[in-house]
């Protein structure tokens, strides 16, 4: 009875979100641990499924570079990394989209179906909703920077009850392109900002940021940031973690999340519970 009456009391704790959340966009790029364990990766799609049954709007953006490495491994294609990027040659962009646009995507877009979903997966591509050109005057190759984001493909996609899951590759409006190959959390960001979503979700496989005693920052603030990134607190790979939560706040997403994707129904725990379980970026 005393298990029955904390579920309930759980159900309750719920409450308040649920209502205030309603009809709400939420963002969520999803990669890491949480994208390559097959408990984790059902335990995602339950959660996804809840937060849509009660009526929030879920767009998945998913990464994908440990199947793109081991695929590339594979077919002995050899890919350099400089300042943190993968060049990408027109034959590793043919894997990232083989990766991305068909093996990740379909996945994704099936377990979601699978568990009661009306999901669809599209690209950039798609309807040309995503372009870009290249980033850095083509230094990194055919990584690239968003230039438009067509917001009516995905709106058109939520008010048609579908969750969008979205590879991201970016069209270059240009006949016999390849295409691009967009960060994903970048990519979340822009989506997030140019569909007006209320938040942007970013799974990760730590748990959230740290300060230098390795303690769980709760929050943060744009100013908060500057100074950890200048006392060296946030550095490496949280630094485009942060920069993309960033970007969303200033264009115009109430909240950004970093949270541990680890962590089952981390998703969950960090939306509808007074605690949560990552870090909360906000103006």
């Amino acid at each position: 009875m005393i298990k029955k009456i904390q579920t309930a009391k759980t159900l309750l704790e719920a409450l308040p979100y649920i209502k205030r959340y309603a009809n709400e966009v939420f963002v969520i790029k999803y990669g890491g641990s949480a994208q390559t364990s097959p408990e984790l990766k059902d335990k995602f799609a339950q959660d996804i499924i809840l937060l849509y049954l009660v009526g929030i709007k879920p767009v998945i953006v998913h990464g994908g570079g440990k199947k793109i490495n081991e695929l590339l491994d594979k077919l002995e294609i050899k890919s350099e990394f400089v300042d943190g990027l993968r060049v990408t040659t027109k034959q590793v962009m043919e894997v990232v989209e083989m990766v991305l646009g068909g093996n990740i995507n379909s996945e994704i877009t099936t377990l979601l179906n699978f568990h009661g979903a009306k999901a669809l997966g599209i690209s950039g591509k798609d309807a040309n909703f995503i372009t870009a050109k290249p980033k850095a005057d083509g230094k990194y190759g055919l990584v690239g920077e968003i230039t438009n984001i067509d917001d009516k493909v995905i709106k058109n996609l939520l008010n048609d009850k579908f969750i969008p899951v979205i590879a991201p590759i970016a069209s270059a409006n240009e006949v016999g392109h390849p295409g691009f190959n967009i960060n994903a959390d970048l990519a979340a960001s822009r989506v997030a900002s140019a569909i007006g979503a209320k938040k942007v979700i970013f799974m990760t496989d730590i748990t959230g940021v740290l300060d230098k005693e390795k303690n769980l920052l709760d929050t943060l603030t744009e100013d908060e940031i500057k100074a950890y990134k200048k006392d060296g607190t946030i550095t490496g790979g949280m630094i485009p973690k942060v920069d993309a939560c960033l970007e969303a706040i200033d264009g115009g997403v109430e909240k950004a999340h970093i949270i541990d994707g680890r962590v089952e129904h981390s998703l969950l725990l960090e939306i509808l519970t007074s605690e949560g379980v990552g870090t909360v970026i906000k103006k």
